[in-house]
């Protein structure tokens, strides 16, 4: 049985150091749970542009796609991260006409914020790279329990420690205001 998918909450974005690595955070409002996403920086700059408000003089990649798709009389209705394998987030834009297009998780959420349409996450994604924020807060670093299970759909074994630290570190810093330059030059 498929449970339902979630409507997700973009929390903003953070570049982790110091590999200068952006990456959104979405939330389940219910549940509290994380879902962190390693994206490029441009998608970065992009998510935290539109969301401290700041419009560029010119359209960006995103707003020129949801100004086509009002074009030619179509809608993002919604989108829909659908699956993680290996730390790679697949979603699809849902527009209002029936389509479905495959896109990048980051860049879907960019056009999500800008066309005010839900971001859904499916119930398998939470489970698999879902982060309960006080467990991974409180969890120890030598630990063994729960969060372990919860980063495995997005590090491998070896990285787990070193990524659940970096999460609670993001957690304690967490501000949109760091984004204001646009993330670093990396993609």
């Amino acid at each position: 049985m498929n449970l339902p998918d979630v409507e997700m909450t973009v929390l903003g974005v953070r570049v982790e150091l110091p590999g200068n690595q952006p990456l959104v955070l979405l939330q389940d409002p219910g549940t509290g749970t994380l879902v962190p996403i390693w994206i490029g920086a441009p998608e970065a700059s992009a998510i935290a542009l539109w969301q401290q408000g700041l419009t560029p003089p010119r359209p960006m990649t995103h707003d020129l796609l949801i100004e086509v798709l009002a074009a030619t009389g179509a809608a993002l209705e919604s989108v829909r991260i659908g699956s993680v394998e290996d730390a790679v987030f697949h979603a699809e834009l849902i527009l209002d006409n029936g389509a479905r297009v495959d896109a990048r998780a980051s860049d879907a959420i960019a056009c999500a914020l800008r066309a005010e349409a839900p971001v859904l996450c499916a119930a398998e994604v939470l489970e698999a790279a879902g982060l309960d924020p006080e467990q991974a807060e409180d969890v120890d670093e030598d630990s063994e329990d729960g969060v372990d299970e919860a980063v495995t759909g997005v590090t491998g074994a070896a990285e787990r420690d070193a990524e659940l630290n970096r999460f609670r570190e993001f957690l304690d810093n967490v501000d949109p205001e760091d984004f204001a330059d646009g993330g670093s030059s990396q993609s």
